[in-house]
């Protein structure tokens, strides 16, 4: 793209089209949609201080790209506009607590049970930016989901979509948290939305309190380094031993800090079928899961966010819930199978879990 000027008072094409662009993305399966200038506002300084504290851990993609991550134009020269949308992916009926309170059930993150979302929106999103394109053409569009460095989070609150919470997510008071985040880059100048500047959490800190890990610095601020979704899905070497037995039967990524929210008990049931549980990952043992050959793995998590973590992690991040649970026959048999797994990496762990349940590894 190349740098567009600001021409929405000259363009009477582009007036009336917001409305428009909101219907067709209800249409194709989005909750919700705002349009902002290509600018995150102060989020962008507080990335940068984030980083310079560590925070982010392993992450290195995090600092890399230069400015581009919290600067939309340098990303994609030429931006006018920023138009981001939700879709919301909890499903119904589902009992998250329960699958918590079960220590032999593996818990796995719900945005994590059904398909990969990032093709289905980006998918979703090219065939909106095609829309608009036919309706005013001249102008680019690049769509991403987690594809690029973008602030998501930052441009959803600049857009409109709700708030920054002090778990880091953005809430809506009509929708909570439970929703996939997405975006259009284009050169068209739109109408803008008004951010949504104001905070609804008040005095409360349910979240900060609850997470298993004490991965809170404060408000707003999350040592990713601590968190069960870093450690489970970012993390390539083996947990930091102290934080093992805090996991409890977490195997792939973390709720605590949304399902304690208040406002989460206004989030909606996705409308979308390919979000739905599959391989009955939303109540499977751990022991069940823990003796998955990697062929299985590879079959079973097929179009699933799940295979990022790779099958060697996920082995790892298992045996740490076998080591927090109840110490059973299946647990015990399960993780004795793995004692001198190929990788030394998985060893170490179950050698951790056996050890835990009062057996020498």
């Amino acid at each position: 793209m190349t740098d567009a000027p600001d021409t929405s008072q000259q363009d009477p094409r582009l007036t009336a089209l917001p409305a428009q662009i909101r219907q067709w993305a209800r249409d194709l399966g989005f909750a919700d949609l705002g349009i902002t200038r290509p600018d995150p506002g102060p989020h962008g300084q507080r990335l940068q201080e984030w980083l310079k504290q560590g925070y982010h851990g392993d992450m290195a993609y995090m600092a890399d790209h230069g400015n581009k991550r919290y600067t939309p134009t340098a990303l994609v020269p030429g931006t006018a506009r920023v138009i981001s949308v939700r879709m919301d992916y909890r499903t119904a009926p589902d009992n998250p607590h329960q699958a918590l309170a079960n220590r032999e059930t593996a818990y796995v993150t719900r945005y994590a049970l059904g398909r990969d979302y990032h093709k289905l929106i980006r998918k979703r999103l090219a065939i909106l930016a095609k829309q608009i394109d036919d309706a005013v053409q001249g102008y680019d569009y690049r769509a991403f989901v987690d594809s690029a460095p973008v602030l998501e989070r930052a441009l959803a609150q600049r857009a409109g979509l709700g708030w920054m919470g002090k778990n880091t997510m953005i809430i809506h008071p009509k929708a909570g948290s439970l929703f996939f985040l997405g975006e259009i880059f284009t050169s068209a100048p739109l109408p803008v939305d008004a951010p949504f500047d104001t905070e609804h959490c008040g005095s409360c800190s349910a979240c900060l309190s609850a997470c298993p890990t004490d991965a809170f610095v404060g408000p707003h601020l999350l040592d990713a380094r601590r968190c069960i979704s870093y450690l489970t899905i970012e993390l390539k070497g083996p947990i930091p031993e102290e934080l093992r037995a805090k996991m409890g039967n977490r195997v792939f990524g973390c709720d605590d800090c949304q399902l304690v929210c208040p406002w989460n008990k206004f989030s909606k049931p996705t409308r979308e079928p390919d979000f739905r549980p599959r391989h009955h990952l939303d109540n499977s043992e751990l022991a069940t899961l823990f003796l998955w050959t990697e062929d299985e793995f590879l079959t079973r998590t097929e179009g699933s966010a799940i295979r990022r973590t790779g099958y060697e992690n996920w082995l790892r991040n298992l045996a740490v819930g076998l080591g927090n649970a109840p110490t059973t026959i299946p647990v015990v048999e399960a993780l004795k199978q793995r004692a001198d797994h190929p990788s030394s990496l998985v060893r170490e762990h179950v050698h951790w879990a056996l050890t835990r349940h009062g057996l020498a590894p």
